[in-house]
Order: C-alpha cells, then structure tokens, then sequence
C-alpha cells in the first residue's frame, strides 16, 4: 500500500473514528480488490433495497473519474485519433479510466426474466455464475449480512473461485462466515449501517483510484 493510498484510509479513521475497528478489514478488501483490477479482472457488486443503491453508487465511482481525471493515456488517445481524427479526438479529450465494475441489481429484463421463469432468491447468483471469471471479486452488501440472495451469490463466487467481500452491520453473520473478509461496521439499526457504509466504500473508491489512476 502507498503512502498515498494509506492517506485515504487514514483520513476515513480521522472523519469517522468509530470506523477505526474495521480499519485492518478495510485494508483487506482494498488489498483484494487491488489485485483484481491488477490482474484484469472486474467487481461484481449485489445488494437490496438501499444497499442496491449503494451498489450501483459504486460502480458510478469506480467506472469513471471520482477524484481523479484520469486521463487516458497517450497512445490509447493517438490510436483514436488515427482511426477518425473527428470523432476520435472527441473521445480522446473525454473519455476517462475506467475499473469495470457491474451492479447485479440493474438488469431488469435478465432479473424479471430468471425470477418469473427460475428460482428468484438465485438471480445474483445467476449473474455471478454468468459474469464471474478468475481474478474477479464478488461484493455482497447487506445490512443483516443474512440477505438470501446475496448469500448465494456468494457462494457461487466461492465455487468459482472468486474472492468475496462483505459490507455488513456489527453482528456476525452467515455472510461474514463465507467471505474472505467482512467489513462490519459498528452499527446495527438498518439505517444507521446503511450510512457507515458510504463512507467506507468511498474511501476503498478513493484508494482504487489512487492505486490505478496515480
């Protein structure tokens, strides 16, 4: 870890103390996740209710600039431009770096299609059964960390291989059981988890970047 990337996650314990007991697990994910984009691979993200918000704000974060403007290198932009010097300057001086990143929860033709005609508890799981390859990471977001669905999601990325992150509330869990690393934050009312959770995952957001994008 950077010098860099340690001073976000420093300045996540400064703004939210309490966090400072999830902060070796925090490290953890960063680490895994890290390795995904270092390796190719992708983050796929699942999560209910608001916890599918959270989802689909993380790959908002991760799929384009958050902090950074990452610019696309070089000679990416010069072979745009070589292959349509109009269009491909335009997406020279606008396109960002992207981490590919994919919400479960957004696909309502594929979601609506397995839960009328399968078994709707497993359309996560069919996703990640879909989407998975070596090197990607599978984050389950769930407040009880017992939510159904995402606990078969989780298992089908550990039978593929997949490393699994858990963003929980404080209580132990079925889904701290099955991940590599569970970040459980130290709340336990619904709501109140839900908001210790943005700032977690914008701090592992903001060390991604700073690692990928420096």
């Amino acid at each position: 870890m950077t010098e860099k990337v340690k001073a976000q996650l420093d300045m996540l314990i400064e703004r939210y103390p309490q966090l400072a007991v999830c902060k070796d697990d925090i490290s953890k994910a960063y680490e895994i996740i890290e390795t995904c984009y270092a390796n190719g691979g992708k983050l796929l993200i699942a999560g209910n209710g608001g916890s599918a918000a959270d989802a689909e704000h993380i790959v908002g974060e991760l799929m384009k600039g958050f902090k950074n403007p990452r610019k696309l290198p070089k000679e990416y932009a010069d072979r745009l431009i070589a292959i349509n010097p109009e269009l491909g300057k335009t997406l020279a001086e606008n396109l960002q770096g992207a981490l590919p990143a994919i919400a479960l929860d957004g696909h309502p033709a594929l979601s609506t299609a397995y839960q009328n005609d399968c078994e709707p508890l497993l359309c996560f799981a069919q996703q990640v059964n879909g989407y998975g390859n070596d090197n990607d990471v599978f984050l389950g977001i769930s407040t009880s960390g017992n939510s159904k669905n995402v606990l078969y999601a989780a298992v089908m990325a550990k039978a593929k291989g997949i490393k699994v992150i858990g963003l929980t509330g404080q209580k132990e869990s079925k889904l701290s059981d099955i991940a590599d690393v569970c970040i459980r934050v130290p709340e336990t009312e619904t709501y109140m988890v839900q908001e210790m959770h943005l700032p977690v995952y914008h701090a592992l957001c903001l060390m991604i970047e700073e690692s990928c994008f420096e």
